[in-house]
């Protein structure tokens, strides 16, 4: 059996040539791109230590202090759960509409309710934090007035640029999953 994913030589099609809208099941809620490997290290490491605050409250709890077991039992839980939102930290698509899921909120906008997307060059942060660099950004312009009319109104939060976990260092991926949403906007608002 040939393993043509470790050869050199593999066929190397172009990933723009491919088609924007490739799942048959169009209603449910996808990310159009993988989450990059600062993302899943950060929630890697969350675990981690939720895995050794489990094993200190079953330490504390066959010490005979079941409160503070419980704690950290509580504080666990709640590593683990902050891990598994950072994994579903992106913008999310679907039939019916586009979806920008942060770690404490999700914003849903149906298609008629998104004016644009589009990327631009502006100051981005690095990884999340306070310090900014020049970079790209998805931006996510929302539709105002009644009925879908284009008129653009108020960006949603950038959630999305290529210094963010999901694509410091790969740029081309980013640019892929750009076009991947701008795919999905043109083609949703069309059908529609």
């Amino acid at each position: 059996m040939p393993l043509t994913f470790l050869t050199a030589d593999r066929d190397q099609a172009d990933p723009a040539a491919e088609p924007a809208l490739p799942f048959e099941e169009r209603n449910q809620w996808r990310r159009p791109y993988r989450p990059g490997p600062w993302r899943v290290a950060g929630s890697a490491l969350l675990l981690l230590m939720a895995s050794y605050l489990l094993i200190s409250a079953m330490i504390i709890a066959f010490a005979g202090e079941l409160p503070g077991a419980g704690a950290c039992a509580g504080a666990a839980g709640a590593v683990i759960v902050l891990a598994l939102r950072l994994l579903r930290v992106g913008v999310w698509v679907s039939a019916h509409g586009l979806r920008q899921v942060g770690v404490l909120r999700t914003v849903t906008l149906r298609w008629h309710q998104v004016a644009a997307v589009r990327t631009a060059q502006q100051p981005v942060r690095w990884l999340g934090l306070p310090r900014t660099v020049q970079g790209q950004a998805l931006l996510i312009i929302r539709a105002t007035g009644g009925g879908g009319s284009a008129a653009e109104g108020r960006a949603l939060r950038t959630l999305l640029t290529d210094h963010n976990a999901d694509f410091l260092t790969r740029p081309g991926a980013f640019d892929r999953a750009a076009d991947v949403i701008e795919a999905w906007t043109a083609e949703s608002r069309g059908n529609r």
